[in-house]
């Protein structure tokens, strides 16, 4: 079999395995690709591969610290499924607080960042599934809030 084809099906079980989100621990990958047939693996080659396709550990559904690839770098859209992510909004009289589900809040971040400042929007702060929303001078938070529900169709 030729080399390049054997590192392209390596590639895509690894992909494949990450996907998953249950793999806790680089042995736990290279003991899964071991038994999937490749044979020379070992804890370095996953360590390289885990840099090299970005991915990072999260937790997942079951609040367990897993390894994942990173979600698409690009700027997310509103018609995209990531406004289903959103589970909550909510406001003082200082910030705007976003609940969205484990592991959504920065992708999340990302497009209310993009819409910026001309919508009222001065930065945002993104942690796992929270994100804080802070309004530009002279827009209150509940100009903002309703702006960011009409946004992801949310009611509150």
């Amino acid at each position: 079999m030729n080399k390049r084809i054997r590192v392209d099906k390596l590639s895509e079980a690894f992909k494949s395995l990450l996907k998953e989100e249950k793999f806790s621990s680089q042995s736990e990958i290279v003991t899964a690709l071991q038994e999937m047939g490749f044979e020379n693996i070992n804890q370095s080659k996953v360590s390289r591969m885990l840099s090299k396709f970005g991915a990072v550990r999260i937790r997942n559904t079951k609040m367990e610290m897993v390894y994942q690839l990173p979600a698409e770098l690009s700027v997310p859209t509103t018609s995209s499924p990531l406004k289903n992510l959103v589970v909550d909004i909510d406001c003082n009289d200082a910030l705007i607080v976003v609940k969205t589900s484990p592991g959504a809040a920065q992708l999340i971040a990302r497009l209310l960042d993009s819409i910026g400042k001309s919508e009222g929007i001065l930065g945002t702060i993104a942690g796992d599934d929270t994100i804080f929303i802070t309004p530009v001078q002279n827009v209150s938070t509940q100009h903002l809030i309703k702006t960011v529900t009409e946004l992801f169709e949310t009611s509150l």
